[in-house]
């Protein structure tokens, strides 16, 4: 493919990597050049140094199936260094209010540096490229990716970082007596973020966990743990303390024998529901959750601005081909949509999809057979119609191990979504460019309603209409994190500027907000200063 033509690799063995290899200072490949004749390199991150060990997970190219990185993943057998590494750090965190302050200030400085290299043109066109390399997408949503990363590190500069650990103090009962309310952190803390967003969301997370003075270790899927271990160096180029961070690549059940053996005060995991059940079993609680959703959108009974809903619609269905958690999964139309052109819109824009521009490309996380059987079962749904897509990509390389399908639409009636034996079918979520459509009427508003409160995640949500009762009714009625509303509403996007989390789960995880770093990296603390004076003449009162 021209945008990500295949050229040699650069071989990295020495322990430090750090060779002028790049124009980048703190890069250590290119990404135009990793390819299956010299595989890239990933190393881990523990006490402050990088290491390797005799273990190697080879990545395949997800648009040629060529094995083309490397990642030097740690077995159980290597995770003492990283028991080690946590354990050094005390429940109280690295820093507090009342401990080495100068540290907020230290990560304001770091914010501002990195996020005024993101604004330099080919530090964002490399991190975009590489996004496309490991988790291909378009060009114009892998750099979307990389200016969210930049706003938020922009937005946490300066002193907002010492801002997140505002505190507030209320009079006391007597004279002497405040009491005053603190944001403490856990101090060693884990994160476990997918491969989908493989920078912004470790990126953003792992800012908050260190704002507020807690240590992390931080595991990405090694298919795209490469973007991070990039950020790493340009965040220690920025001014981070090399010993802040670890940076472990292994597989789940290393990680899981990790957490297990380290205890971390928290850890926050992005990803299936499954496995964040199982985490929040293992570590008894302690755990902050952003997981699944099969998220739902409904075009309201006022029909306007067609092609604008239509292109949102495509948008929030198929961009990124379908792999975001946000991602449009079942569409509720409106009987008056009908006579509309929404139908054949959706239909061209899906159409115009072509793995040439990664406007559609390799599903990472799903195989081709498992999406198209899928597709086949819904299809015996009585009422049920392919509404466009259903087929394999023509003319792709891509690796059997991944997925390749034509963006997707099957039509299945409102009132056979409800029937116990097709719901759970129905709303499975498909993490590829795959999406359910059905209609309803002014008289069928409760069903709907009924559909949305019977689902198990509730992460994203729109509301599409500028009818202010019909808003007002379905946002009451519902419960997803964040829910856009209006005429230009949509399910996907997550810039630095609002919250992005589920909602409905006390294990519920937000990002990008200090309401979000606040919540997710630290906890209330209250202390009460009770100085006196004792009250002149002041004796030993009777036992109560």
């Amino acid at each position: 493919m021209s945008m990500l033509r295949l050229c040699n690799g650069i071989k990295n063995n020495s322990s430090s990597r750090r060779r002028l290899i790049h124009s980048l200072q703190f890069a250590t490949v290119k990404a135009e050049e990793i390819s299956g004749s010299q595989p890239a390199q990933v190393q881990n991150l523990v006490q402050g140094k990088w290491i390797e060990s005799g273990n190697w997970n080879t990545i395949p190219d997800p648009l040629n199936g060529e094995p083309f990185i490397k990642v030097n993943e740690v077995d159980e057998n290597g995770i003492k260094p990283f028991v080690e590494s946590l354990s050094k750090c005390p429940k109280h965190g690295l820093h507090n209010p009342f401990k080495s302050p100068e540290r907020y200030l230290l990560y304001g400085d770091v914010s501002a540096k990195a996020g005024h290299m993101f604004s330099q043109p080919e530090v964002s066109d490399f991190f975009a490229k590489l996004i496309q390399r490991v988790s291909p997408k378009s060009y114009q949503q892998a750099l979307g990716e990389v200016y969210v990363t930049g706003k938020f590190l922009e937005n946490f500069s300066g002193d907002q970082v010492r801002f997140l650990a505002r505190s507030f103090g209320v009079p006391g009962n007597h004279l002497g007596q405040q009491s005053h309310g603190f944001r403490w952190p856990y101090g060693p803390v884990a994160l476990i973020t997918p491969f989908n967003f493989p920078l912004e969301i470790p990126v953003l997370q792992l800012m908050g966990a260190l704002y507020m003075g807690n240590k992390p270790v931080l595991k990405v899927d090694s298919k795209v743990c490469i973007v991070m271990e990039q950020m790493l160096r340009l965040l220690h180029a920025c001014g981070m303390p090399v010993e802040d961070v670890d940076f472990i690549n292994s597989d789940g059940m290393t990680m899981n024998k990790l957490l297990l053996e380290a205890n971390p005060r928290m850890t926050l995991f992005t990803g299936s529901s499954k496995i964040a059940d199982k985490l929040a079993y293992d570590l008894n609680g302690r755990i902050k959750v952003e997981d699944a959703g099969f998220d739902w959108k409904i075009l309201g009974p006022d029909v306007h601005e067609v092609d604008y809903v239509s292109w949102v619609c495509d948008q929030d269905a198929y961009a990124c081909s379908g792999q975001k958690c946000s991602a449009q999964s079942l569409l509720f139309v409106h009987e008056n949509w009908k006579n509309s052109s929404l139908m054949s819109h959706l239909n061209h824009l899906a159409g115009r999809r072509t793995l040439d521009n990664l406007t559609i490309g390799p599903v990472l996380t799903v195989t081709t057979e498992a999406m198209l059987d899928h597709k086949n079962n819904l299809l015996k749904i009585p009422g049920s119609k392919l509404l466009w897509g259903g087929e394999e990509l023509e003319n792709h390389s891509i690796p059997k191990v991944y997925g390749a399908i034509k963006p997707t639409a099957v039509f299945v009636p409102l009132e056979q979504i409800l029937k116990a034996e097709h719901y759970e079918l129905v709303t499975k979520e498909i993490f590829g460019p795959f999406q359910i459509v059905t209609e309803y009427k002014d008289s069928q508003i409760p069903m709907v309603l009924k559909a949305l409160e019977k689902m198990h995640a509730h992460l994203t949500a729109a509301v599409v209409s500028n009818d202010p009762l019909f808003i007002q009714d379905i946002v009451g009625k519902t419960v997803n994190g964040t829910t856009y509303a209006g005429l230009r509403a949509r399910t996907t996007g997550a810039p630095q500027n609002h919250w992005f989390g589920p909602a409905g789960d006390p294990r519920g995880a937000g990002i990008g907000t200090p309401e979000a770093i606040k919540l997710v990296w630290s906890c209330h603390r209250e202390i009460i200063y009770d100085i006196g004076p004792v009250p002149h003449n002041w004796q030993i009162p009777p036992s109560t």
